[in-house]
């Protein structure tokens, strides 16, 4: 009893059972009711039941042979030395990835939406491909948020306290066997923290929490809320990211052969390597400056420019002195790597225009020698917002480039959706997902099994937002018969349509209800109805998108709109995973060229849905005609409010005149033209727009260059 007991606690202590074919499952098994109410969380799951307890729900369910197979295949996987990608200096020298959040699961509520969920992904294809990486972020006690909607359809914000423990995290050791503790020093005093582990299959991700004695009151809360606080506690977190994260590295004993700073916020990371450098090698800081930028990549995220944090110079001198002092720079000399003015010849000083400030988007390009967006389209636009950073240099030879973002397939494909690609690309798929040849053989897959792939998913997806909308409507006391309309909301025979991201307000999420009377006639057309759901969260003080959430839910109880369009709330990974898996159609309409990326609508192509988006982000180069839809020309109004009554009118028009046709056109009973346009979909696009895909261009493109590898020694 003790023995299986332990082997599940050890299987959920590594995250890698949340992408495996049976990890899921398998707990959801041995109490299903329980799985559900402890938001799918394996720790809290096992923390509720005893060893007997165990025993005797494995015996129940017959799950002692699948808990072995797991156990088995994670232990073959961690220990698995066989990677293309573990050449040269990477094998004894990781790259070092920091990052602010990581979405890895719902279980663990350390991210806020899509760049953290990146950060997961991308940590779980490197853990798959078997490329040398570790992870610094933040371990975050009260998380992001959870979020509730009230009666008034106003967004709440809850902030459960969880110990590090209870998931599943460990003491980071040094080679003593003592957990890591780090310090960093500022002009009025030191920060501290001390540091856990986490494995991601064979990733160690690394957490640093301020919550520690050393550290007086507001210290011990800079780790406890995502993006929380003010600018002064923003620094301070970033500082402890960047610097912590260096130091916490060296603690452990490792050397990273490549630093990857996951947009801004880690830039600090690059100022603390140079004056390791300078103090071991007896490096100036030019020379120290110089290794470090060729061995940093630096990922910016978003061309919006509140996205890039800068902050006053005497709370940057603040914090920026010591480090200074080490480096042997002067003020004026420190806060000119993060300004975004350039010196005026002759003066021999920095000039500032405008508000002077300090930019971390600014600093991470000077501590980068490799720097990318993440699309092709945003590539370009972030050579236009830096340019002045380098005014010797011609726009299109500006030295940003592009890595265009992937999502980790077997964390967003559902099981279902496995399953019909093992039969039709064969068992072994997965292990060349990045290759067109793989997915080629959907061309050849028949119209009834992928209709049967796609109606199978919807009905799935109509019971979780049938259960999930009538208990939330319930639980804000709602009448009867709203709670009884939406149990019954939804009908499989029916077109649906999702929109689920965060509610920024340049993301647009009420850009379809411009006009009710034409919704009217879209959603309640008598022989081509359409369906919406909707779901999201705002940040705690962005009330322009907590306005957006309470017109859709206004709108979703207009009497003609009710369990027509629906709006969830508790938005996190699990809410996300269930509408990619199962809308026919997936919405995003931001405002054009704002949304750098996007992935959401990756993750619907995995699963047999088609893409319905502004030609903006990945959609930019994605869409060719006939794999999905588009709205607009991509032509960009300096006027923000005529693009949005543009973009409106084209996103009616595209519903009316192009999606809802095509998916009710029947021949043989079957929308044949509508399969066509899936099988297109999965064809042109799977292969380009997954996370292995995208970290092999990591490898290739920055990492492998970065840490002296010749691309010729990669086997």
């Amino acid at each position: 009893m003790t023995d299986i007991a332990q082997t599940l606690r050890s299987l959920a202590s590594n995250l890698s059972w949340c992408w495996s074919r049976d990890g899921a499952s398998l707990f959801r098994a041995l109490d299903p009711e329980r799985w559900e109410t402890s938001g799918h969380d394996p720790h809290a799951l096992l923390a509720g039941l005893d060893d007997e307890a165990i025993a005797a729900g494995v015996a129940r369910s017959g799950l002692e042979d699948r808990i072995a197979e797991l156990a088995n295949a994670q232990d073959a996987a961690v220990a698995s030395d066989e990677s293309a990608l573990l050449v040269g200096a990477l094998r004894a020298r990781p790259v070092a990835y920091f990052s602010m959040e990581f979405g890895l699961h719902e279980s663990l509520a350390v991210y806020s939406g899509g760049l953290g969920v990146l950060a997961g992904d991308h940590l779980k294809s490197a853990s798959d491909l078997g490329l040398p990486l570790v992870g610094l972020g933040f371990f975050y006690r009260e998380g992001y948020f959870q979020q509730s909607i009230d009666g008034e359809g106003w967004q709440q914000e809850a902030y459960p306290r969880v110990e590090p423990q209870a998931k599943g995290l460990r003491p980071a050791l040094d080679a003593s066997g003592q957990q890591v503790k780090v310090s960093v020093e500022t002009e009025k005093g030191s920060i501290h923290a001390q540091v856990w582990e986490l494995r991601v299959g064979r990733v160690r991700l690394f957490l640093l929490d301020s919550d520690v004695a050393e550290n007086d009151a507001d210290d011990r809360t800079l780790t406890a809320r995502l993006y929380g606080g003010d600018s002064r506690q923003r620094i301070r977190q970033e500082l402890l990211l960047g610097v912590g994260g260096v130091r916490t590295l060296k603690a452990l004993g490792i050397q990273p052969g490549v630093m990857h700073l996951n947009e801004g916020h880690c830039a600090f990371a690059g100022l603390e390597a140079i004056a390791r450098r300078m103090e071991d090698e007896g490096a100036s800081f030019e020379e120290a400056k110089d290794e470090t930028a060729s061995q940093t990549v630096f990922t910016t995220h978003t061309p919006v420019p509140a996205g890039h944090d800068r902050f006053p110079h005497e709370l940057a001198l603040e914090h920026l002195r010591p480090l200074g002092k080490r480096l042997g720079l002067s003020d004026d000399a420190l806060l000119a790597l993060g300004s975004e003015a350039v010196a005026v010849e002759g003066k021999g000083k920095v000039e500032f225009r405008g508000e002077p400030s300090f930019c971390m988007t600014v600093l991470a390009l000077r501590m980068a020698q490799r720097v990318n967006g993440v699309s092709f389209l945003h590539g370009r636009v972030s050579r236009q917002m830096w340019q002045q950073l380098y005014p010797e240099t011609p726009l299109h030879r500006t030295p940003i480039g592009h890595i265009t973002n992937g999502v980790h397939v077997p964390s967003w494909m559902a099981p279902r959706s496995r399953r019909f690609l093992d039969g039709v690309l064969g068992s072994d798929w997965e292990q060349f997902q990045a290759d067109p040849d793989t997915w080629a053989p959907i061309a050849e897959a028949s119209d009834e099994d992928l209709w049967d792939l796609r109606t199978g998913l919807k009905e799935g997806l109509l019971r979780f937002v049938r259960e999930r909308a009538a208990r939330e409507a319930k639980a804000r006391g709602e009448s009867a018969d709203v709670v009884k309309a939406l149990s019954r909301a939804l009908d499989p025979q029916h077109l649906v349509v999702g929109f689920a991201r965060r509610f920024a307000t340049y993301k647009r999420a009420t850009l379809l209800f411009q006009d009710l009377d034409v919704l009217d006639q879209i959603v309640n057309d008598a022989d081509k109805p359409m369906r919406f759901v909707f779901a999201g969260k705002a940040h705690p003080r962005d009330e322009g998108g907590k306005k957006l959430i309470q017109r859709i839910h206004g709108i979703a109880r207009d009497p003609r709109f009710l369990g027509k369009v629906i709006l969830l709330g508790g938005y996190d990974i699990a809410v996300g995973r269930a509408l990619t898996a199962g809308v026919d159609v997936w919405l995003n309409n931001p405002r054009r060229p704002l949304e750098a990326s996007g992935t959401s609508g990756q993750k619907v192509v995995l699963n047999a849905g088609l893409n319905c988006s502004i030609l903006d982000g990945w959609w930019a180069e994605g869409f060719d005609g006939t794999n999905g839809f588009a709205i607009g020309d991509g032509e960009v109004h300096r006027d923000h409010s005529l693009q949005d009554a543009k973009d409106g009118e084209s996103l009616l028009a595209v519903l009316r005149g192009e999606v809802a046709p095509l998916y009710y056109e029947r021949q043989e009973g079957l929308p044949k033209a509508w399969i066509e346009r899936v099988r297109r979909s999965m064809v042109t696009l799977g292969w380009r727009f997954n996370a292995d895909r995208m970290v092999l261009d990591y490898a290739r493109m920055a990492y492998l260059p970065a840490a002296g590898v010749q691309l010729a020694e990669v086997r």
